[in-house]
């Protein structure tokens, strides 16, 4: 059976991402800066903004990540221009916009308990919308709800339906939702995410993730009763960036930094396999060892006696790599954890032993193994290289402030402290777990793309996620069971290199039509990055002596506001920025009839 289960692991670690180079552009040459004006609307609010500050007991990453940098404006993508927020009167406030002409004032559809600023432990209050006429609501307190709306478009003034609710405990926030029919029943799927104690983490922070995965049906057709029919938790160490379920509901995709397990399905705790007892009783002699440094790596692998040059079967690209003898199995082969450089990268015999020397193309990457999935080799820790790692970490945790860091040491880039926090175990990955099996079938390693963020494009699929490759940012859209799961479908061109700029950056986003990316900051600033468009008049670049056919424009807004920005969400004509106490609302495309 394990021999089985190696075989579907290693099948679902070798998903990967195919990007469309229809939808790259090699010749992009910069953003130019325009001073256009652009069109901005501001709204007062009758009353500011639920905003949770983060406790004294909340003082990790994760929380920061989860609570801190919240979203507190909830974009309605079933309906054309709709937004809402919850505001400290516990209203839910909807406002949708049809003409730039009349833009009314944000009206109440929904309120909730007066009593939940008495919680000890609350956190925002979250929206989700899993169908046209569904909604699901969390109070911040622990509780959610699932709510019959009807439609939701900008002259309805139906109120929201209570159809379930339950206390589920500790205080989460919802990241997704999705309602289907499956055998006439109606369900709806939610995905809740929470910051929990972990008294068993003596070593770490003291805290783990849970992502909660609801599933509220309908108990029958006739009745309104809604009700819990499967729920299933999962736990990771630090905080997804992104969780999904499937349209129908048959899994669930998660990216994160670390991995994530099911822990318990519906109350019971799943059981921890066995196999890892066995493994270590019979552990197999290594068939390779390997060492690495910031740029290259070595590996070692004993050969029979007598072996030459001449009997050696080689086979190297920049992301593969295989070894044997000519004639035999490979002793090894299979998908390098990155890419190396293949012109620069040798090998040699020596004394019955072969030698072989990659070099790394993204240097300065620590790899936490050589052949993805592989468990046959064994890894060599050079002692100055650890002493070098347990240095970097003393840094980051040193007693004394250094006060002028950057003295004598080149800018520090966040990449590399992330990889020496993964070092050398788990790395980043795009998993799809099955929701019967609650195996993961599809793995892609995410470790060389920095995730930037979420953004729903089409409401009837999963939100798309949006990664760094190389500078430029690509947005990915998830398929349920295709050949093509993550399929390419828009480029940001430098929007990689250009976000990673922005130190003081809160949220980035895109367009559903990706006509714009946009990234604002924690006050008033917000970044505006367009697609290329063709030029009216020639323009010439002299640098190269080349004409340039396209331009794309970047804009910057200014917010006249001293508040925190506490939301932000695009759509194809508007890009809506939420503070405290406003509502702004940037008209960014003039015509872009859908």
């Amino acid at each position: 059976g394990s021999a089985d289960s190696r075989k579907r692991a290693m099948a679902a670690a070798n998903s990967s991402l195919r990007v469309c180079r229809q939808l790259l552009d090699p010749k992009f040459d910069s953003y130019k800066l325009s001073l256009e004006p652009l069109p901005i609307y501001t709204l007062d609010l009758d009353s500011a903004v639920a905003e949770v500050k983060l406790r004294e007991d909340q003082y990790t990453l994760d929380h920061m990540c989860v609570f801190g940098m919240y979203n507190y404006l909830h974009c309605d993508r079933w309906y054309q221009d709709s937004i809402y927020y919850i505001d400290q009167h516990e209203r839910v406030m909807h406002l949708a916009i049809t003409l730039d002409t009349a833009i009314s004032k944000p009206r109440e559809v929904f309120r909730l308990s007066a009593e939940i600023k008495s919680c000890d432990t609350l956190v925002c209050a979250s929206l989700h919308f899993p169908s046209p006429t569904w909604a699901a609501l969390s109070d911040g307190t622990g509780k959610l709800y699932l709510l019959r709306t009807s439609k939701r478009g900008a002259n309805n003034i139906e109120k929201w339906e209570i159809m379930f609710q339950q206390e589920l405990g500790e205080p989460f926030v919802i990241v997704h939702s999705h309602s289907y029919l499956k055998a006439g029943a109606h369900s709806v799927d939610v995905v809740l995410l929470q910051t929990q104690t972990d008294e068993s983490d003596v070593q770490g922070i003291g805290f783990h993730s849970a992502v909660d995965w609801l599933t509220i049906t309908s108990a029958n057709s006739e009745s309104n009763k809604y009700e819990v029919s499967r729920h299933r938790t999962l736990h990771g160490k630090l905080a997804p960036h992104y969780a999904a379920v499937e349209q129908d509901g048959s899994s669930l995709i998660i990216a994160s930094d670390k991995p994530f397990k099911f822990v318990q399905i519906d109350g019971n705790p799943v059981e921890k396999q066995k196999l890892e007892k066995m493994d270590t009783s019979q552990k197999k002699e290594s068939i390779y060892y390997w060492q690495q440094t910031d740029e290259d790596l070595t590996v070692n692998i004993q050969l029979p006696d007598n072996t030459t040059k001449l009997n050696i079967d080689f086979q190297l690209s920049p992301g593969h790599l295989q070894v044997g003898l000519k004639g035999h199995a490979a002793f090894v082969e299979g998908q390098l954890y990155s890419s190396v450089d293949q012109g620069l990268s040798t090998w040699t015999v020596n004394e019955n032993s072969l030698e072989i020397f990659l070099f790394k193309k993204n240097r300065g990457v620590t790899w936490p193994e050589l052949i993805i999935g592989d468990r046959r080799g064994e890894f060599i820790t050079d002692p100055d290289q650890a002493s070098q790692i347990n240095e970097g970490l003393l840094n980051l945790t040193s007693e004394e402030l250094n006060t002028d860091p950057e003295k004598g040491k080149p800018p520090c880039n966040a990449n590399e402290l992330e990889e020496c926090d993964r070092f050398p175990d788990d790395t980043a990955s795009l998993t799809r777990f099955d929701a019967n099996s609650l195996k993961a079938t599809h793995v892609v390693n995410l470790s060389s793309h920095q995730y930037l963020f979420t953004a729903l494009v089409d409401p009837t699929e999963m939100p798309c996620l949006c990664l760094r490759h190389d500078v430029d940012a690509l947005l990915w859209q998830p398929h349920t069971q295709q050949e093509n799961m993550w399929e390419h479908i828009g480029t940001f061109n430098a929007l990689g290199y250009v976000q990673a700029s922005k130190r003081e950056r809160k949220f980035s986003t895109c367009a559903p039509n990706c006509s714009y990316a946009a990234l604002c900051e924690c006050f008033r600033r917000v970044f505006i990055y367009r697609q290329p468009t063709p030029v009216q008049t020639v323009l010439y670049n002299r640098k190269e002596a080349r004409h340039v056919g396209q331009i794309a424009k970047q804009q910057v807004a200014s917010l006249e506001t001293n508040d925190p920005v506490l939301g932000l969400q695009a759509t194809n004509e508007r890009l809506f920025v939420l503070t405290t106490k406003n509502l702004f609302i940037i008209k960014v495309n003039v015509d872009n009839a859908e």
